[in-house]
């Protein structure tokens, strides 16, 4: 598909490129995305009927998230989901970075802590994963691809102690086997066609229900396609499915590790304990939409 600039679609619809960049913020453009700081917007798009300015509020939590993030807003929805999935996906794989900590370096972009010292590469992984979530809202609508997932792999561990090694692949699959707890996961030489295969049926599905995404997510994670990284891969890529999907995300925190560890081990047999775990974070996640008048 072609892409049209704000200047070159302005021009076309007869109207300010400030109103298209207004438009893409709020999600008013089908299939318009960010690179960097430039929208690429569908050729085909058709132009939105005109805003009211009285109901210009964002509909959804993916306009929410676009519009908050284009002006950089403190303390909205976005400000919240960068610092709470940040934290908790790290956490769980084993950062030590505190909740303060996290927020105090999405607030200040800077590192400044008390009370003891903290891992290089704690620091380096949650700044990265900070760039990962822009890059989850950013292609929220774009169809999941090989491409894009090597991208958020080669965003998270870019700069780390692990990227300096030489049989690391930074935004590249595995060269060494690995296992996920007692389960051994595919083989590197098996990882490109099982990615293939995955992402094939999962995308010619008409409808992706909840259990759709945590099937993916069950198999995402048994192919374990990275050396390291493959959790908050795969739980960032649940979190821009649901966005896709009109589908209330979660975010796994402390509470929950071990119950979601258990229903990934069970899932083949018995789905209710992945369902219900993800569920439960997904109501914890509607409070939190609650409180910011988005609907779902």
């Amino acid at each position: 598909m072609k892409y049209l600039s704000v200047a070159e679609t302005a021009k076309k619809w007869n109207i300010s490129e400030r109103s298209v960049r207004g438009y893409c913020a709020l999600g008013k453009i089908d299939g318009a995305f960010l690179t960097g700081k430039t929208w690429n917007i569908p050729e085909d798009a058709q132009k939105p009927d005109r805003v009211n300015k009285k109901s210009a509020a964002p509909a959804t939590l993916l306009q929410a998230l676009i519009a908050e993030k284009s002006v950089k807003l403190s303390g909205g929805i976005y400000h919240k989901v960068q610092i709470e999935l940040t934290y908790n996906s790290n956490h769980i794989e084993g950062s030590r970075l505190s909740h303060d900590q996290t927020r105090y370096i999405f607030e200040t972009n800077t590192v400044g802590f008390e009370g003891g010292a903290v891992l290089v590469d704690d620091v380096v992984e949650t700044a990265n994963h900070f760039r990962c979530i822009d890059l989850i809202i950013e292609n929220a609508k774009r169809p999941l691809t090989e491409a894009f997932i090597k991208e958020l792999h080669r965003t998270l561990k870019n700069g780390t102690t692990d990227a300096r090694q030489p049989w690391f692949a930074v935004g590249g699959y595995k060269k060494l086997p690995n296992t996920v707890g007692d389960m051994y996961t595919a083989r590197p030489e098996e990882v490109g066609d099982k990615m293939k295969a995955l992402l094939r049926a999962y995308n010619a599905q008409k409808v992706v229900s909840f259990d759709c995404l945590l099937d993916f997510h069950y198999r995402f994670e048994c192919i374990h396609p990275f050396q390291d990284g493959n959790g908050r891969i795969g739980r960032l890529i649940l979190f821009k499915e649901c966005l896709k999907h009109g589908i209330v995300p979660f975010i796994i925190d402390e509470n929950l590790k071990f119950f979601y560890y258990r229903g990934l081990k069970e899932w083949p047999t018995e789905r209710g304990f992945l369902r219900d775990t993800c569920l439960a974070a997904q109501d914890k996640f509607k409070r939190l939409l609650d409180g910011f008048n988005i609907p779902y």
